[in-house]
Formats: structure tokens, C-alpha cells, sequence
């Protein structure tokens, strides 16, 4: 049976503007007028005898002042940069880039802009006012060279995008081919940061990134949340084509619903990444991929269906994974990984959460994972919110390691801004 592209697929056409002196369009009074009005126009110049192109008048003058506002902005970036450099000067003259990367002052630089942003009411969103003021950032860090970022790749993934949206597109982004590869590379100092999924807001935890932690000396820099869309891509052109679908397992669950009413039957794929979807489906006839519009770029793949994820508000939060801890930001969240001595025994899990709960300090997450040590034995991934050096966090887990027989603090970083 033919597949037909499903409606809310389709992208509805523009409607036709009505064209002059068409009585079935316009009515007869307005083509009567029409037909009777006389033509005034010549070639190339419009019956008020201005050139169809011309501006507006006035808009000379506006564009003067853009081009003296640009001159300011450019003066003021400028100097921007000559300041940070100064800063990294200061540190440690012969220091690296990730020496000077400050992401808890990064973080504030942002939540202030934001702030000011809805004082005034200006006319861009908070979203576009945080890139700009990030990209600024990215390029004054980036001065002498730029910050190396190991992520789940190849090009074209929804890591990767995550990388650019919290470090700026003035990084070296590294793509590897698995999330234990970004860590050792972190490890070995090849990048100086890792980003890695680990979870997904329909979908949840990306174990595999979990269960790293247990043997990687590595610790927790930062976190960045991502709104995901999936798409339906490859080289065919209707669904009908479409013999098997190749994705990452997060993205096919993502999509169940949708496949189930609109591709039931056709073969699912589970691979490495979506992009190596995205590749299969550029080079193997009837493969089509679930991706990142990125993705259908990168590979040179038709759309076939934007936006097939079952849920609007489909998000995935990845961690930004280093050596280094850092300070307080204002709004900063901590990922603790911890054990009981038994975690069989009654209450053991009560007895690692009233410290949190009698300090009064607000879990985000809790996530269990065998511990490796031996059968049914388990360790305990737990998100709060605040920094572990700051009240009433410090206090509580003070009072939590006397109770543990594994207590580390994977690392305190600010809470994503957007």
C-alpha cells in the first residue's frame, strides 16, 4: 500500500495574491475602476516617477547612523578584547587557553545580559542577546588559541551544537566516535574539555555516560540543555521510497510514536550517532535518517519531514566534562556520586538523603547504577542545586560523608542560562 506523506508534514502553500483587473479576483467595482483608471506608468519608473528600487526617503540617513553605531560596536569589542587579554596576562603570562577559561564569570556575564535585556525590553529575545554575548566571549578567549572540545560526533550531531552553544563557534571542536573516547582524550590532555549526552527529557538517562564516571578521574564543568528537533531525511524523495530507517536508539525512541502511525512496518536501525545515520542514508539507496537539520546539510540529504519528534518540548541536557573545578557562579547546581557500605540494607537510601532534606537543599535528579564492586551493589548519581563550597550545601555534605562508604563530588558548575 502507498505511504502519503501525513498533512502535518506538507507544507501549505502561500495563497495567490489576487492580480489586477481579474473581475473573478478583484469583483467588478474594483476591475471596472481598473479598466477605467489610465496608464501612467513607463519603463522603469513608477507612476509617482521614482525608480521601483529607489529607498525610501529618509532611509539614507538611518543607514548613517547604523554605520556610526556599527563603528562604536566594533571600537567597544575591540576593547573588550585588548581587556581580556589583559586578564590572561595577568594569571600566568605563559599559561594555555583553558588557564583562563572562567566559565562560572561566563555564566554571570550572561545572566546580566539577560537581565538587562528584559529592563529595557529590547527588541531582540533573551536567547539572541545571550549567542551574541557568547560568541563575544568565544572570540576574546580565543585570541591566542583556541579551547580544544572533544564531543560525541562526526559533524552534523546534536552534540556538537551543544559544544557551539556553550562555548562559541571560536573553539576547535573535536569529533570522536564514542563517549569513552571523549573522556580519554580529556584525560590525556589532548582536549581540554569533553561534551557528552546524559539525558534526555522523554527518554532519560544516557547510561553509558553514567557509568564513565565510575573509573574516569574526570569531574563535571558544566552543562548546557539543548531543545531537540528530529528529522526525517535522505536522497528519495516521498516516503514511499523508504526501506529502512537508520538513527541513534535515543532519537528512534524519540520518534516511536510518529513511526508507528506514519513508517509502521518499515525497518529501524539503531546506530553509533544520528549522523552516522545521516551518512548511511547519503550512501546506501533506501536508507533514510533520523536527524539534526545540521545533519541533512552536512550529508547533502533531502528533508522529508521536519520535526518528528513525538513530544514539543523534546529536550537533551549534556554535561561538560574536565580536570578542573571552579567557583561559584550565583546559580550553580553539584553532581554528587555516592554508595552506602550496603545498599541492600533498609533505609540506606533514606539514610544518604536526610542530610540533603534536614539542610533543606533541592534534588534534581537521582539516578542508580550497579557499582561494579559486586552483584546487586549499587552507587547513587544524585544532581542538587548550589555549589558545594557554599551554605547549606557544605554542611549537608559534611554530615552525608560520615555516612558513606563513597562520597565524591563530581563537580559544582553553573546551572545552564538558557
Amino acid at each position: 500500500m502507498a505511504r502519503k506523506v501525513p498533512r502535518a508534514a506538507r507544507r501549505p502553500s502561500k495563497a495567490s495574491k489576487p492580480k489586477a483587473g481579474n473581475p473573478a479576483r478583484t469583483g467588478p467595482r474594483i476591475a471596472a475602476a481598473q479598466a477605467k483608471k489610465p496608464a501612467t506608468r513607463t519603463r522603469g519608473v513608477s507612476s509617482k516617477g521614482t525608480p521601483p528600487h529607489a529607498d525610501p526617503p529618509g532611509i539614507g540617513g538611518i543607514r548613517e547612523l547604523i554605520d556610526s553605531v556599527d563603528a562604536q560596536i566594533h571600537e567597544l569589542i575591540s576593547k573588550r578584547a585588548l581587556l581580556a587579554q589583559k586578564v590572561g596576562i595577568s594569571k600566568h603570562a605563559a599559561g594555555h587557553t583553558v588557564d583562563f577559561y572562567r566559565p562560572e564569570r561566563e555564566a554571570q556575564v550572561l545572566r546580566m545580559a539577560i537581565e538587562r535585556n528584559r529592563k529595557a525590553r529590547g527588541p531582540l529575545s533573551d536567547e539572541e542577546i545571550a549567542r551574541l554575548f557568547r560568541e563575544i566571549m568565544s572570540a576574546c578567549l580565543a585570541q591566542q588559541d583556541p579551547l580544544k572540545v572533544a564531543f560525541l560526533g562526526p559533524e552534523g550531531t546534536f552534540t556538537q551544537q551543544a559544544v557551539l552553544k556553550h562555548f562559541g563557534q571560536s573553539v576547535r571542536a573535536l569529533p570522536l566516535t564514542s563517549i569513552e573516547e571523549v573522556f580519554r582524550e580529556v584525560e590525556s590532555g589532548t582536549a581540554d574539555f569533553g561534551v557528552v549526552p546524559i539525558e534526555n527529557s522523554s527518554e532519560g538517562t544516557v547510561n553509558n555516560t553514567l557509568d564513565m564516571f565510575l573509573t574516569s578521574p574526570l569531574g563535571v564543568c558544566g552543562e548546557v540543555e539543548l531543545r531537540v528537533h528530529q528529522n526525517l531525511m535522505g536522497r528519495m524523495t516521498s516516503l514511499e521510497d523508504v526501506q529502512r530507517i537508520c538513527a541513534h536508539p535515543q532519537a528512534l525512541a524519540q520518534c516511536r510514536g510518529w513511526l508507528a502511525e506514519h513508517l509502521q512496518g518499515v525497518e529501524r536501525l539503531p546506530v553509533a550517532s544520528n549522523a552516522e545515520g545521516a551518512r548511511r542514508a547519503r550512501d546506501e539507496e533506501g536508507t533514510a535518517a533520523i536527524a539534526s537539520a545540521a545533519a541533512a546539510v552536512v550529508y547533502g540529504l533531502n528533508m522529508l519531514v521536519p520535526e518528528i519528534e513525538d513530544r514539543a518540548d523534546n529536550t537533551t541536557r549534556f554535561l561538560v566534562v574536565g580536570s578542573k573545578a571552579f567557583e561559584p557562579s550565583g546559580t550553580d547546581k553539584t553532581t554528587l556520586l555516592v554508595s552506602a557500605a550496603h545498599t541492600d540494607a533498609p533505609g540506606a537510601l533514606f539514610r544518604l538523603l536526610e542530610p540533603l532534606a534536614r539542610s533543606n537543599v533541592s534534588l534534581t535528579r537521582i539516578e542508580s547504577r550497579p557499582s561494579r564492586r559486586r552483584k546487586w551493589d549499587y552507587v547513587f548519581f544524585i544532581d542538587l542545586e548550589g555549589h558545594a563550597k557554599l551554605e547549606p550545601l557544605a554542611s549537608a555534605l559534611a554530615e552525608l560523608k560520615a555516612r558513606t562508604s563513597l562520597c565524591r563530588v563530581l563537580g559544582s558548575y553553573p546551572k545552564a542560562v538558557l
